[in-house]
């Protein structure tokens, strides 16, 4: 018999960097302790409604993860900057949002090494350290560079991609851990085959601006995985209102049941009830 456990507007997991990672399901004002549900047969049932995660007001589609239509044209954090922080605006006086801009892209970022579905380079907020690496399902990460804003950070890490990935390939993510890598080695060769372009750029906004990071612990990162999916099959909610299966695992923002995968944070807004068989 079917026991619900919450129903409400889902977000992305709540993460805390344990050993394993602590993930929580949000739905509504509900939190949802997901790792005691390991080897459980779950049922997580899409009502039908979307809410848009911004202003709440009901959506017939939903955009960017979780946005209606007006916020996502009107939001600063909806822009096309936010997936390519290089072409941030705000210096030329167009933002979207100023404020939200200042709160949020003219404040400290990282540059940092991930070990996904292997090596790649990243950015994120200063406060987003570790919860971004969790959510991309990172095994290893490791900062190389502090930086005085959003801008500075998406230039650096155009500068380091034409030599490392800068993607997350989530299916190889999700069929297992990566072999460990030396990130310290990495980061070294990349300074070594970058310094002109570095020296340019901190030629350009100051030695302040653009810091590298030396001498930087890795940080090593474990997920609550029994098994991993040997092919990977994703779930839709605009598809499949029902998704049932034991829980096999959780990693990134994925849940990983013995019938496919799911991407929570993709339907942020969608009204869900999670229920245990």
């Amino acid at each position: 018999m079917a026991a619900e456990l919450a129903r409400g507007v889902l977000r992305k997991m709540q993460t805390r960097l344990e050993a394993p990672v602590a993930y929580e399901m949000v739905l509504g004002d509900s939190r949802v302790p997901l790792n005691a549900l390991l080897g459980q047969s779950l049922q997580l049932e899409f009502l039908g409604a979307i809410n848009c995660i911004h202003c709440d007001r009901l959506t017939s589609k939903s955009f960017n993860q979780g946005y209606c239509y007006p916020c996502f044209r009107r939001l600063a954090q909806c822009d096309s900057c936010i997936m390519s922080p290089e072409k941030c605006h705000y210096h030329l006086g167009t933002c979207r949002e100023p404020e939200w801009g200042e709160a949020n892209c003219m404040i400290d970022h990282f540059v940092y090494l991930a070990n996904t579905s292997g090596l790649k380079v990243g950015i994120t907020r200063h406060s987003q350290v570790p919860t971004r690496w969790m959510d991309q399902g990172a095994t290893q990460a490791l900062p190389i560079f502090r930086v005085a804003s959003r801008r500075q950070s998406g230039l650096v890490e155009t500068v380091f991609k034409s030599h490392i990935a800068d993607r997350t390939n989530w299916q190889a993510m999700l069929k297992g851990p990566s072999g460990p890598a030396d990130l310290e080695s990495e980061r070294q060769r990349l300074m070594a085959v970058c310094a002109a372009e570095i020296a340019a750029l901190q030629q350009q906004f100051g030695l302040q601006a653009l810091a590298p990071l030396e001498q930087q612990a890795v940080t090593a990162i474990e997920y609550p995985v029994l098994e991993y999916p040997r092919k990977v099959t994703s779930f839709n909610f605009d598809k499949d209102a029902q998704v049932a299966g034991t829980l096999l695992g959780i990693k990134g923002q994925y849940l990983i049941l013995d019938t496919g995968v799911i991407n929570l944070r993709k339907f942020g807004g969608y009204q869900v009830a999670l229920s245990q068989h």
